[in-house]
């Protein structure tokens, strides 16, 4: 598009390429609207392409957004935003309608109609997919294909964006590690989440927090670091797929946990952060590393790129049992953002797990996060068109990312801000030479309570003075409660 020394020009530039990052590109181009579009990887190889859950809707004739909803605060605990949830219950059967327009071909059933699965935390089935388990596959294959050929969307691949341009506290571009720069009248942030900061983790290794952690240093506010999701089902002890994520719609089509003697110990469908926990306490209690996920009797062609990466692994999903343990997955935290995707900083923006609208509270439900990717991208498009022009004439300031993360980082936040935690370790997180880590450690100190996917052995109970309060970050790193709705 240029050369590092001539800043690109775009309306927009949205951080990151995947599910979020196209959904919202799209819209802005289908406005009209120029979008410099910013990929650490070549497009189809982001975090979102290996998303094996699909887009929970409420299509089917005997569901409703009202009763989407109900499911959405049951798993979250008591602290879901009931404004972010009414939005994305309201308003995802259309974005699945607007994917289909835009060539996504859903999973249908022999009558013709969507296929609808169940899954953890959701009281009927309502859970769309493409091509089984590998719906992330689908979809942003589809979306980066469709943007590679927008004229409207310049795609810069193997860039990473490591820096915010400010001017007048408005953010107004962006830096690559590259030296690219590129101006426009707001920044969307769709970088990602954070699972990767712990040693265990179903997340890629780029998945380290970058988009929250550049925003706070630009000044935004961040909540709910402490809630970070840990999936129950990941594969552990198996050569060249540890921390492979077995998607739980297999549990939804009758695959069982089982413990050391071949037992049930847990309802395979309550929500992850009770499926977690549960194994946490099987595990910690026998000494065992793994439990058994079986799906022997389960139609594996329902699966493909599940069976497929097992069987490389040399695990037969038809005849063997697949040890599996809790890895970190999914943070609930992220960038403060209104349900129009606008930060607390003029001109930036955040959508998917860079974000934190209050729609998942302390635990997600499950394929929640991809109808969030789509629901609050068309908004955030649609907003950030709103922000005035630039000024020809600015000279931004450029606000940079800094500080590696390192295996000792990793290994903190597992051993003190994982399954469980309490006051002693999370204070050594005070003093982890990664921010992102110690504000993670800040948070889950200040709530003094177990609820989601956050307990605390010092403090086992929920609090029912927290019920809807927030922990919030202030852009200078001081850590407060809020209420919201």
């Amino acid at each position: 598009m240029s050369d590092a020394s001539t800043p690109i020009e775009a309306e927009l530039a949205v951080i990151g390429a995947g599910a979020a990052g196209l959904y919202a590109a799209l819209c802005a181009a289908a406005d009209g609207a120029s979008v410099a579009l910013i990929s650490a990887t070549t497009l189809a190889q982001t975090a979102s392409y290996w998303a094996q859950g699909g887009l929970a809707a409420a299509i089917g004739v005997d569901d409703s957004a009202e009763l989407h909803q109900a499911d959405t605060e049951r798993a979250g605990r008591g602290l879901v935003r009931r404004s972010a949830a009414a939005a994305l219950c309201a308003e995802a059967p259309d974005r699945v309608r607007d994917l289909e327009r835009l060539g996504v071909n859903f999973d249908r059933d022999r009558r013709g109609s969507l296929s609808l699965g169940l899954e953890g935390g959701h009281s009927l089935r309502r859970v769309v997919h493409s091509g089984g388990s590998a719906t992330g596959r689908r979809v942003v294959s589809q979306l980066s294909a469709l943007a590679a050929r927008e004229p409207l969307i310049g795609v810069l691949e193997r860039a990473r964006a490591n820096a915010l341009l400010l001017a007048d506290g408005r953010a107004v571009g962006l830096g690559c590690e590259d030296g690219r720069t590129v101006r426009a009248r707001a920044v969307i942030v769709c970088a990602g989440g954070a699972a990767a900061l712990w040693a265990r983790t179903t997340n890629p290794p780029g998945s380290l927090g970058s988009g929250p952690l550049l925003a706070h240093l630009a000044g935004a506010q961040l909540a709910d670091l402490e809630f970070l999701q840990f999936h129950p089902t990941a594969v552990i002890g198996v050569a060249g797929r540890e921390g492979f994520l077995v998607t739980e719609a297999i549990r939804g089509e009758g695959a069982l946990l089982l413990d050391g003697d071949g037992e049930r110990f847990v309802d395979e469908l309550a929500p992850r952060d009770e499926v977690s926990a549960a194994i946490g306490q099987l595990l910690e209690r026998t000494g065992a590393t793994s439990v058994s996920l079986d799906m022997r009797e389960v139609d594996a062609t329902l699966f493909p790129n599940v069976v497929e990466a097992l069987a490389e692994a040399g695990v037969d999903v038809t005849t063997d049992l697949i040890p599996v343990a809790p890895a970190a997955h999914f943070m609930m935290g992220g960038i403060t953002t209104d349900l129009h995707a606008r930060s607390t900083v003029a001109g930036l923006y955040a959508v998917g797990e860079s974000a934190c609208t209050g729609l998942h509270g302390a635990n997600r439900l499950a394929s929640n996060s991809l109808s969030e990717c789509f629901v609050f991208g068309a908004r955030a498009a649609r907003s950030a068109l709103e922000e005035p022009p630039l000024a020809p004439a600015i000279s931004p300031v450029a606000v940079e990312l800094s500080g590696e993360v390192t295996q000792e980082t990793r290994r903190a936040l597992w051993e003190h801000a994982g399954l469980r935690r309490r006051r002693e370790g999370l204070e050594r997180l005070l003093d982890d030479p990664y921010p992102l880590a110690r504000l993670i450690g800040a948070c889950a100190l200040a709530r003094e309570e177990s609820r989601g996917a956050h307990f605390r052995d010092d403090h086992p109970q929920a609090d029912p003075q927290l019920d809807a309060v927030h922990t919030i970050v202030a852009g200078d790193g001081a850590v407060s409660f809020e209420r919201w709705d």
